[in-house]
């Protein structure tokens, strides 16, 4: 059976380790690629060459579903019952709410998820084959398996591919593996750490780095671990937020509650007041209107989009507004290591020589100028030793440096980080990198490759002498080395000497560093020994005879930012993950450095975690755990566990390999700056400065947001009693006190005065102490004992009995109640209602600089502090008196004007209901 045939089975890692004779024949193709007709044919068979596309949910569908919350369908219902209980005006305020704020909730969220889109984007246009015996061109998208391809420098490859010939061949599989150093490939086999690490296979989305190379393509479009990465994108589901999940649930509650008391009234109404069934239904409704917070949808989503503003402010785009919410909830973050938790700037640390070993002083890529040795400013032409190890340094280098315009910046890089670090270094010290290889020209060179672990360069030194520069693994140069340079003079090595150099090494990879060897040698232009041309020189006869001269020693450091923020999740109970496609001691090494672990934490390869039962993995995330080496799927496992486990896990990822990870976190966090397409796609949030501590300052963000809700939830319900109230009285009274707050004005608290200064809440900062508190227990909910109690045993009961007390107030100047009677009809039953109406305001207005904050004093934070607030407060005072004094708005809500014996009362309202909450609030603090 042909691969052709079982093509859903293609194992790379079987194909890596079958003769080239065996490919050829089980892909029917040879080292003279396919014919012509035999390409048509197996195009037929497999498909193009593309990332198929997952099915999109239509347009439609995702408009809808903005109308079609479970609140959103209450008001819709609310709406409807009030046009048929002929309140006309009523049903088209409600049903315009939530218009608005489904249109307001559609605009926000019109980002769809296009992950496959950018994988389409990432494959190449056009690739080189060998088809009818010549090379030509094709689109990319009409490779097939069997295909011969030509790969050189730059190309992004096309398809999963087993190497026939190469040539100082390197490649980037960073987007796959998320390893960030390029890696050497030739056709011989050779199994590496982790995944995608055999050497004579490459992979589609990956891009050659440097040297050229011919490949036989055994896997394309969907069956290539690229797309095998997209399908597994596509089969996730996106789940609910929790902060949807909490609001259908309080809606379910204000619901019932609403709908409970319309019923009871209802039948009190019949019953006691003996009104008829359909004035009884009304006034039914009147009490369903006011326990249902018209306005809690749009407050909500509008709290969450000022959110989203925030967090921009702080490098974190956020995609959807429920995810704003879902951050605060962060338990566990599952962090890659490079460029998140560090600079992703490859830098020098640490030099080695015969003579001295150093310290360079400052981390990153520009250091004004110069390099610090031990603390101090050194003149490398004083230090022999240290030139030499210089000079090699940026000779033996293929790698150029572009120093940014903007202050800020980063460098540019044109070519490996490795490199890069290197001729920084020579720079920093004040060597002329350019200048030096004009003096010193490059003959040829001997590329790097992964047996001999080295790389030379041939320079012409001078008139009669020529320079051999050698760079690599140490034990790929030491074994080479019959000399070593010591203080600017060469001499033999000795066993003594070799073992200081393997013990500074070995205490450098214990740090987690990466260390290179630096060696020479001067060859005269008339040396018998050597051929004339430097074209013939071969490893065999030019790395011998080499002088030691050092090791670079380097590392990518933390972020400077990056202990603070750890430290910041620990406070917050916030458990940090490294989960990373570097090496284990690599990955250790910066986790313990920057606190997220201790020494004792177990690192766990992407080999031992496939050999992991589930429970085995339980266990061990339990206690402090690294990966490091893992795949795709493997990162995807971790997430999926901890979320079985209970936990709510942010992740991190910047490549193809990270997008199925991404995609099933609850807050999927992609890099904007290094991150591909398929990462930011798949993600809930962009970081644009692909900055940990940018997470944690989301997190501290989302968890104020969700206290804000509870904040504004708080401020809408407390209303509900006073508005309610009235009801109350006229139910009770069997009648005899006439109604004091109509419908229309209950809809006008409810959607016209509570809105803004509820906005205002949602604005309000974090509170102290915020990020040092566990995170919300997910069985917690919005709508808990202590918001009850507040809402409608404090807030809404004073608020009850000041708003009646302002009814009664009217009615006693206007008619001498309760001697006279209560004014049931004409300017004076307004002028009542219109009073009731204004004390409920005014006492909105208290409790709107109460629900500030939970327990801190509203004078510590400052009454002024939150202009929105204010605003708030100054919109809900003029809209009451266009209500008041606008003819046409007195007839539609049954509003008359006030007096200012009425505004007096009304402005001294709010004053002891703030002190009165203070003193509550200094009672709380000095309890806890």
């Amino acid at each position: 059976m042909t691969i052709m045939q079982n093509k859903a089975k293609i194992d790379a890692s079987k194909i890596a380790q079958e003769s080239i004779e065996d490919v050829y024949q089980e892909f029917e193709t040879s080292k003279d690629g396919l014919t012509a007709s035999e390409a048509n044919k197996k195009l037929q068979e497999v498909g193009k060459n593309t990332i198929q596309r997952g099915q999109k949910e239509p347009q439609w569908k995702v408009f809808l579903k903005n109308f079609t919350s479970l609140m959103a369908l209450l008001l819709w219902v609310s709406g409807f019952i009030a046009i048929f209980a002929q309140m006309v005006e009523l049903g088209i305020a409600i049903w315009a709410v939530n218009i608005i704020n489904g249109l307001f909730s559609y605009w926000q969220e019109h980002a769809a998820q296009k992950a496959t889109d950018s994988l389409l984007k990432m494959l190449p246009s056009y690739t080189q084959v060998i088809r009818d015996g010549k090379s030509q061109q094709i689109n990319a998208e009409d490779l097939v398996p069997g295909d011969v391809f030509i790969i050189q420098a730059g190309n992004s490859i096309s398809a999963d591919a087993r190497i026939i010939e190469a040539t100082s061949f390197q490649v980037d599989e960073s987007s796959l593996t998320g390893e960030s150093v390029q890696v050497s490939k030739k056709p011989e086999y050779e199994h590496g750490d982790g995944r995608f690490a055999e050497a004579n296979m490459v992979y589609a989305g990956t891009i050659a780095g440097s040297g050229t190379a011919t490949a036989v393509a055994v896997a394309t479009g969907m069956q290539t671990e690229f797309g095998k990465i997209a399908k597994l994108t596509q089969t996730q589901k996106t789940t609910t937020s929790p902060l949807q999940k909490e609001l259908n649930r309080l809606t379910h509650q204000l619901s019932w509650i609403a709908i409970g008391i319309g019923v009871a009234f209802f039948i009190a109404a019949i019953f006691f007041v003996k009104y008829p069934v359909a004035k009884s239904f009304i006034f039914a409704l009147g009490m369903i209107v006011a326990f249902i917070p018209e306005g809690l949808l749009p407050t909500v989503t509008l709290s969450l989009a000022q959110g989203v503003t925030r967090m921009a402010k702080k490098h974190a785009l956020v995609k959807e507004l429920n995810s704003v919410e879902t951050l605060g909830e962060t338990t566990v973050i599952c962090s890659d290591k490079t460029g998140t938790l560090t600079q992703n700037q490859m830098t020098i640390n640490h030099l080695w020589t015969a003579k001295q070993e150093y310290q360079v002083t400052g981390e990153g890529y520009v250091n004004n100028g110069e390099v610090q040795l031990n603390n101090q400013k050194v003149d490398y032409h004083n230090d022999a030793d240290l030139e030499m190890l210089l000079r090699i340094s940026a000779l033996n280098n293929d790698t150029k440096v572009e120093q940014p315009d903007k202050a800020g910046d980063k460098p540019k890089i044109v070519g490996t980080p490795t490199e890069a670090s290197l001729v920084i270094l020579a720079e920093k010290a004040g060597m002329n990198v350019d200048e030096e290889s004009k003096v010193s020209p490059r003959l040829t060179e001997l590329p790097f490759d992964s047996d001999r672990k080295r790389m030379t360069t041939i320079h012409q030194l001078d008139e009669k002498h020529r320079s051999v520069c050698v760079k690599g693994s140490l034990d790929g140069i030491l074994d080479i080395a019959d000399s070593i340079l010591d203080d600017g003079k060469e001499r033999p090595i000795t066993d003594d000497d070799k073992k200081k150099v393997l013990d500074a090494d070995a205490g450098y990879a214990k740090d987690g560093l990466r260390s290179l060897a630096v060696a020479y040698r001067v060859v005269e232009n008339d040396d018998a020994s050597m051929p004339n041309d430097v074209k013939d020189w071969t490893i065999e006869n030019t790395e011998k005879h080499l002088t030691f001269v050092g090791l670079t020693v380097m590392a990518d450091p933390p972020r400077p930012e990056i202990y603070e923020a750890i430290q910041k999740c620990h406070d917050a109970n916030i458990k940090v993950i490294m989960v990373t496609g570097d090496g284990a001691l690599t990955a250790k090494s910066i986790a313990v450095r920057i606190g997220i672990t201790s020494n004792q934490a177990r690192v766990v390869t992407g080999d031992e975690l496939t050999a992991m039962s589930d429970d085995e993995l339980i266990k061990a995330l339990e206690g402090e755990i690294i990966f490091a080496r893992v795949a795709p799927e493997q990162k995807y496992r971790v997430v999926t566990t901890l979320q079985k486990l209970g936990h709510v896990v942010a992740s991190t990822g910047d490549g193809v390999n990270d997008a199925p990870a991404l995609k099933k976190a609850d807050i999927g966090v992609a890099m904007g700056v290094t991150g591909t397409d398929v990462a930011k796609d798949a993600a809930d949030m962009i970081l644009t400065d692909d900055n940990f501590s940018s997470i944690v300052a989301a997190i501290e963000e989302g968890r104020t947001v969700y206290s804000n809700i509870q904040k504004f939830l708080l401020y809408i319900l407390n209303s509900n009693v006073s508005e309610a109230a009235p009801s109350v009285l006229f139910l009770f009274s069997r009648g005899l006190i006439t109604l004091p707050l109509t419908v229309m004005q209950i809809l006008t608290v409810d959607l016209g005065t509570d809105m803004f200064p509820a906005l205002g809440l949602g604005a309000e900062k974090s509170e102290l102490g915020i990020m040092k508190q566990p995170p919300r227990d997910r069985k917690a909910h919005l709508l808990n004992k202590s918001i009850i109690w507040k809402a409608f045993a404090w807030y809404g009961l004073v608020a009850s009995v000041i708003s009646s007390g302002a009814y009664f107030f009217v009615n006693h100047v206007n008619t001498g109640w309760p001697a006279g009677a209560l004014a049931a009809t004409g300017m004076n039953y307004r002028e009542a209602t219109t009073m009731t109406l204004a004390a409920i305001v005014f006492c909105q207005i208290g409790a709107a600089l109460n629900c500030r904050t939970k327990d801190t004093s509203l004078f510590k934070i400052g009454i002024f502090s939150n202009h929105r607030v204010l605003f708030g407060i100054a919109f809900e005072i003029c809209l009451l008196a266009l209500l008041i004094y606008v003819p046409f708005l007195q007839g539609l809500f049954n509003t008359a004007p006030l007096g200012l014996q009425e505004w007096i009362f009304l402005v001294c309202i709010p004053i002891p209901l703030v002190l009165v909450e203070e003193l509550r609030k200094k009672i709380f603090r000095r309890k806890a």
